[in-house]
């Protein structure tokens, strides 16, 4: 692999393998298809329960008026409740609702079936060079992470 080619190559494989994980996960679900910005700011509100909707947008680096929309549509669709923020009336806090929680379980079991039957056809070298490669992966998404918490 050439080293000049090596980085496309490496952002085309990730990109794909999310599309194709997102369109398998899509199949067979009963409930209305939740967009991707949905599902991220429902995982976000998971890992940080009482967010508000300004750090939402910021960790999310989406406008504000972009996650309010998102908020708005998910509390109507009853997976999110905005809370009046105690320390700051004008302020909301998110919370999922057992919908939320119920659906995310749902989602994050059926993707650990999906990449884990896939995974186990590979042969052992290619599973245990996935298995290497997740800490420099992990490293790489800190560091566009941080990138874009920068900008």
């Amino acid at each position: 692999m050439d080293a000049d080619t090596f980085p496309e190559q490496l952002a085309d494989a990730l990109v794909r393998i999310q599309r194709l994980i997102r369109r398998r996960l899509r199949g067979g679900l009963t409930a209305p298809r939740l967009r991707g910005a949905e599902v991220e700011l429902l995982r976000l509100v998971e890992s940080r329960p009482g967010i508000g909707v300004s750090d939402a947008a910021r960790r999310l680096h989406l406008a504000g008026n972009s996650v309010s929309t998102l908020v708005n549509q998910l509390v109507r669709d009853g997976y999110l409740v905005r809370e009046t923020d105690p320390a700051d009336r004008r302020a909301a806090r998110l919370l999922l609702t057992g919908a939320a929680e119920q659906r995310l379980a749902d989602w994050q079991r059926r993707r650990a079936e999906l990449v884990g039957r896939h995974v186990s056809r590979l042969g052992e070298a290619d599973r245990e060079a996935l298995r290497a490669a997740l800490p420099a992966l992990r490293r790489l998404a800190v560091m566009l992470h941080e990138e874009a918490e920068e900008t």
